[in-house]
């Protein structure tokens, strides 16, 4: 029987990619640490995906087993694997890499020509490349001439909101209905897999960048700006009209900028942004805007969903100001549960608002600092008002 392994068990590992997996007729290892997702797994062998939405259906997903992904198991598991996932977070990938690492050796070591796929299926642009970066550190010349030989490393693209849900069990999984996963497929080894719900792009980064552009671009700043006007869910957040028309302005001048860097047609892209307005109006999903805005120094790095929009649309002349009120509302997310919210609210204390900005995103420009921080300020005094 065909075998994948897919790191990272939780609700995006079980809810979307682990489920596509399961249903292309794969047996599918989950890897993780958390030892009673994986007592549960191996005890139960199923779980549902709960799919709540306009209309609302249930998946059951079976032929399914779990192991540790720090013992030695998941290296056997590694040698007989067709294809890995990972749902573990960017952060993360450079603390599984060495497992890989070890599987591969292990396979080189065994003789193994057969071919694997391994496709980190994160919320980051070119996340399998930064996993092969990290592999390949922990190989000598000759593993990584087997690896470069026997497996493949495709990009892709991820697309489905899968919040946290309390269920009566705890492995099922509640998601919306829509989904997206583009893979590039240029980059895969052997046998394409067939994967119903898994689309091979040439041009992967025309669709990281649609969606980065637009799904994680408008739900950071829905996050960012109802978390600062005491709202609670992202549904919540996106009824308020205020912050409606500045998440749908925003995701229109970043869609601008994306129609005149890859040529798409820009009447159809504003119908993608409709669509995904309507995602974020979704109530059964009781999405948590602190978990959409964690870690916002990631999400104001320079290549993310705030930053990358931002300069993108700016380059070409198009107005930015409501991408701006987007950053703005970012600087702003102040959650001591958060270790990355706390550094940035440190670092706007040290350095100031222009000075953290420059920081953290790289950006250069004056006139554009100047304005981040303009928006910045007004949202504070917005707040004490």
């Amino acid at each position: 029987m065909k075998k994948a392994i897919q790191f990272g068990a939780g609700n995006i590992g079980r809810g979307f990619i682990g489920g596509l997996l399961s249903n292309a007729g794969y047996h599918v290892v989950f890897a993780d640490v958390n030892e009673a997702i994986l007592n549960a797994i191996n005890n139960d062998k199923e779980y549902r995906i709960l799919v709540k939405d306009v209309e609302c259906f249930e998946q059951k997903i079976t032929n399914i087993s779990a192991v540790s992904s720090l013992s030695d198991e998941i290296i056997d598991e590694i040698q007989e694997a067709e294809i890995i996932t990972t749902a573990v977070g960017p952060l993360v990938l450079k603390r599984i890499a060495p497992t890989i690492a070890k599987g591969i050796q292990a396979r080189k070591n065994n003789g193994n020509k057969n071919y694997l796929n391994i496709i980190a299926c994160e919320n980051a642009v070119g996340a399998t490349a930064i996993l092969k970066e990290e592999v390949v550190k922990a190989l000598n010349e000759d593993e990584i001439k087997y690896m470069e030989e026997y497996i493949g490393f495709p990009n892709c693209s991820v697309d489905r909101i899968v919040p946290p849900c309390t269920n009566e069990n705890p492995l099922d999984v509640t998601v919306e209905n829509f989904y997206e996963w583009n893979v590039e497929v240029s980059k895969i080894k052997g046998e394409i897999p067939q994967i119903n719900g898994m689309n091979l792009v040439d041009d992967l980064i025309a669709y990281v960048e649609r969606k980065l552009f637009t799904l994680n671009t408008g739900h950071a700043i829905t996050a960012y700006l109802g978390y600062i006007n005491g709202y609670k869910t992202v549904d919540e957040s996106i009824k308020d009209g205020e912050i409606a028309a500045i998440v749908k302005a925003a995701m229109q001048e970043s869609g601008q900028g994306l129609v005149r860097k890859h040529g798409l047609d820009l009447d159809a892209h504003y119908k993608y942004i409709d669509k995904i307005l309507n995602r974020f109006k979704n109530p059964y999903l009781n999405d948590d805007v602190k978990r959409v805005g964690r870690e916002p120094l990631r999400k104001l790095s320079a290549k993310d969903r705030l930053i990358n929009p931002l300069v993108t649309a700016q380059s070409y002349g198009i107005s930015v100001d409501n991408l701006i009120t987007g950053v703005g509302a970012a600087l702003h997310y102040d959650n001591p549960d958060d270790a990355q919210s706390v550094e940035l609210q440190e670092t706007i204390k040290d350095l100031g608002v222009k000075e953290a900005v420059k920081k953290i995103s790289q950006i250069e420009d004056k006139e554009l600092l100047d304005n981040i921080e303009g928006a910045y300020q007004k949202l504070t005094i917005a707040q004490l008002a």
